[in-house]
């Protein structure tokens, strides 16, 4: 069966809040990420990264995080998630109210050196106790595993070497497991291989996809990953984000076009195009430079432009030589 008979359901995460904003040179004023985030919670998304809960000397465009938090409006349907680093972390986030605890390690030590000044041992028995903490609070905990599918300073990582981190956080009791492509490096031969042996291996596991757009194999990779099963994807609206170790590269894989691209093909995302588009919009004046949204400049597939003044004297002119 294809994907247009079935219409399966795909559920899509907006990261945009936190991955994206993480990395823009000017700090987003504290209300105006307040009301994008309202806007994205009426547009259908599954979840939504609000924001970080690092140190603000770390990363001070997300240094607003409490009062994100606090001054959203919440949607039922909408799960707000935000990136914990440390115990301390995750009881700033529990004061905050998050929904869901989003841990990050790499499965490449030089990547995890680098990034998070940790080995990869130091990381897991730090997001191990932040288990424990989401856990005595009855808080849901996703683990997001980076550089699954290559390291830009160890090249090719040996899948087998990533799955083991995921069955040692499985063993703990996360809900979720994000393999993450985190500087675009993942073409879709290998991300449909390494999604069909998770799924092997973890057939109940909650399995989120998350794709950036450096090599422009972004919605490639989406799509290889629904063929093999997966219905859960991060994306970022507009394609913000980035990464430090992938340079001149673009960001995330771009919500509006994933949507744009499932919908044509058969899925079911329940997400309003439409107001996604409006949410990219005001995106574009937040940040002051233009984004890598495809259906933000081109328009939907079926957007009608209208036809030249001159057409209707083209027309006749046509005609006229059609009766000679």
């Amino acid at each position: 069966m294809n994907a247009g008979q079935d219409r399966k359901q795909i559920f899509v995460q907006e990261v945009a809040p936190r991955d994206g904003f993480q990395n823009e040179p000017v700090f987003i004023p504290t209300d105006a990420k307040i009301a994008l985030i309202n806007a994205l919670s009426d547009t259908g998304v599954a979840t939504i990264e609000a924001t970080s809960f690092t140190s603000p000397k770390a990363i001070p465009a997300l240094s607003d995080a409490e009062a994100v938090m606090r001054g959203i409006r919440r949607n039922p349907d909408v799960c707000y998630s935000a990136l914990v680093p440390n115990v301390r972390g995750g009881e700033r986030a529990l004061a905050a109210g998050v929904d869901e605890f989003n841990l990050v390690m790499s499965v490449s030590e030089t990547h995890n050196l680098t990034n998070l000044r940790m080995s990869r041992e130091q990381s897991a028995a730090t997001l191990s106790e932040c288990v424990k903490v989401a856990h005595e609070a009855h808080i849901k905990v996703n683990l997001s595993l980076s550089c699954v599918f290559g390291c830009p300073m160890e090249g090719d990582i040996d899948t087998r070497e990533a799955f083991r981190w995921v069955q040692r956080f499985t063993d703990l009791g996360v809900d979720g497991i994000t393999l993450c492509d985190t500087t675009g490096m993942a073409y879709p031969t290998q991300v449909a291989s390494v999604v069909e042996q998770f799924r092997t291996l973890w057939p109940e596991s909650r399995l989120t996809l998350h794709f950036h757009n450096t090599r422009g194999m972004g919605l490639v990779n989406v799509f290889a990953a629904v063929q093999m099963g997966a219905d859960r994807f991060d994306a970022a609206l507009g394609g913000l984000g980035g990464c430090p170790y992938a340079p001149g590269a673009t960001g995330n894989v771009c919500t509006e076009d994933t949507v744009h691209m499932l919908n044509l093909i058969g899925y079911h995302t329940g997400v309003q195009l439409d107001a996604l588009l409006d949410c990219s919009r005001r995106l574009r004046a937040l940040v002051d430079h233009e984004l890598p949204s495809q259906v933000l400049k081109a328009g939907k597939r079926l957007t009608v432009h209208p036809v030249p003044r001159s057409f209707e004297a083209i027309r006749a002119r046509a005609a006229a030589r059609t009766a000679l």
